[in-house]
């Protein structure tokens, strides 16, 4: 599926998500610039926090998503350590651990602000050492039936994936799940691009829908792929590739 194509779908998940969509403080409701919370996510976190792939997971990659927040707070109360992406990856990557946030500060430290407060930046060298991760969640701006999830056209899930790939933390086993509300889901299959990451579950205000996936995903970064000036802009891609020149 091409970026056009991709788009379109984008623009008309977009305007049925502007009738449940929280906005957001600084982006409102321009969903270029952010993936939004919705109405009635909490049913969403909570199929999450119920799941048998949540209860058994220590470490976890959750994304900056405002769909995830309560999730990210969840996460830091059982006590779980995860990484968490800072906006646009920017700033590299953000780890936070048990005994980093003081007992009632969980909230403020699911927002992106309190994750740079309470957490510490971490680099892929470290991430590395922790082992492999054991669930990756991500918001979207639209996932199909067959697990196809793409974000707001920046393609920072994708390059996430792909760096955790290149350091062997995450495989084809890692479950990986997309969070969503039931708008955001789209009926008909897509054709996964070769730089696409298919999820395994979607979970919506509604529903967990299996992917039934059946194709593999990247196995790490497709480096002659990367939009020009994506690798100067991003600190960790930088960080890879000199990991991966030693070689």
């Amino acid at each position: 599926m091409d970026k056009k194509d991709k788009q379109q779908v984008r623009l008309k998940v977009w305007q049925r998500l502007k009738n449940v969509a929280l906005p957001d403080s600084r982006f409102h409701l321009n969903f270029e610039e952010y993936i939004p919370d919705f109405k009635d996510s909490i049913k969403a976190h909570d199929q999450i926090i119920k799941s048998e792939e949540y209860k058994e997971s220590k470490l976890l990659f959750i994304t900056p998503d405002n769909c995830l927040t309560t999730i990210r707070e969840q996460a830091i109360k059982d006590e779980k350590d995860i990484i968490v992406s800072t906006y646009g990856i920017y700033r590299g990557l953000i780890l936070i651990t048990k005994n980093m946030v003081n007992k009632g500060n969980e909230v403020f430290a699911s927002t992106l602000d309190g994750l740079e407060h309470f957490g510490k930046s971490i680099s892929l060298k470290e991430i590395k050492n922790l082992g492999k991760i054991d669930l990756m969640l991500t918001g979207a701006s639209a996932v199909s039936k067959n697990g196809v999830r793409f974000g707001k056209g920046h393609g920072f899930f994708d390059l996430e994936w792909g760096m955790f790939a290149d350091l062997k933390i995450v495989d084809e086993n890692t479950p990986i799940v997309a969070v969503v509300h039931e708008v955001q889901v789209v009926n008909f299959e897509l054709e996964p691009s070769e730089t696409d990451i298919i999820v395994d579950w979607i979970i919506t205000n509604k529903q967990k829908l299996s992917t039934n996936r059946n194709k593999s995903r990247p196995s790490g970064i497709y480096w002659d792929l990367l939009e020009k000036g994506m690798l100067e802009a991003t600190p960790p891609l930088r960080e890879l590739k000199k990991i991966l020149d030693k070689k």
